[in-house]
């Protein structure tokens, strides 16, 4: 099966030889509301398809992080149901957080993209190889942008980056083809 989905030559072009993404939660990986109950705990909605996206990357050698400038039990839970293990929670200098995980990782900004939504975000995609946000964010984060997303943050925003990224990184067919193979290794019916 082909893939149906594609992107710009030039796009692809730009978001070539990324090995990182980082991911803003509220705005990206939310619709950047906050539900507050009468006791005081943070309730959140994320999209399976960001989390199937997510999980992709993950396969496809593009490490996902979460840097994210709130901390609530919620993400926490969400990061570890994704895998996601290099998280920053509740961190107000995103850029301090970013250049001290590149550091341990041994990458340049140049390998590293990012989606953001809000002024806070500005710092990591003024640096960053590849710049992403959600159509919805602020108007400076999507003039600082190299791709504005189809899709609003929560309602599949970020699929359509950790798409974009495995594409330009040769990885996106054949992860799909490897959707199409049965648990016991046979292949799929193709759709009709």
């Amino acid at each position: 099966m082909a893939p149906t989905l594609s992107f710009a030559p030039e796009l692809l072009l730009a978001a070539q030889g990324v090995r990182l993404a980082i991911f803003d939660v509220d705005g990206c990986l939310t619709d950047g509301r906050i539900y507050i109950g009468e006791h005081g705990e943070v309730f959140k909605a994320f999209s399976t398809l960001d989390g199937h996206g997510i999980k992709l990357l993950a396969q496809g050698g593009i490490t996902p992080v979460v840097i994210t400038g709130r901390d609530s039990p919620a993400v926490r839970r969400r990061c570890t149901d994704l895998g996601v293990s290099d998280a920053v929670f509740g961190v107000h200098d995103k850029l301090a957080a970013a250049q001290a995980l590149l550091q341990r990782q041994g990458l340049s900004w140049a390998e590293v993209a990012v989606i953001g939504d809000d002024w806070p975000d500005l710092p990591l995609m003024a640096r960053c190889g590849f710049a992403c946000a959600p159509s919805g964010a602020h108007a400076e984060v999507l003039a600082a942008a190299h791709h504005v997303t189809q899709r609003p943050g929560g309602y599949g925003a970020a699929r359509e980056f950790c798409d974009l990224l495995l594409m330009a990184a040769g990885r996106y067919a054949p992860l799909l083809a490897g959707q199409l193979t049965t648990l016991d290794g046979g292949d799929v019916a193709p759709a009709r």
